[in-house]
């Protein structure tokens, strides 16, 4: 099942929307999705490194490379 979902862009991004569909052979539909997608990921990221922030600060975490030293 799908939803359709209307939205309003300034005419610059609809331009580049349009152009970037053209060239690359995609449906503008299929690009907006993708987009979409990407961004609520990187929204739902960011939240859930909030929330673990200060407990991973107390343990000595203070960087992403802290971080991947320790799992690497």
């Amino acid at each position: 099942m799908s939803t359709v979902l209307t939205c309003r862009i300034d005419d610059e991004l609809a331009r580049r929307l349009k152009e970037t569909a053209e060239e690359t052979g995609r449906k503008s539909s299929e690009i907006i999705r993708e987009a979409l997608q990407r961004h609520l990921a990187l929204l739902e990221f960011e939240r859930l490194r909030g929330r673990v922030l200060e407990a991973a600060q107390r343990r000595g975490y203070l960087t992403d490379e802290d971080v991947f030293a320790e799992v690497s």
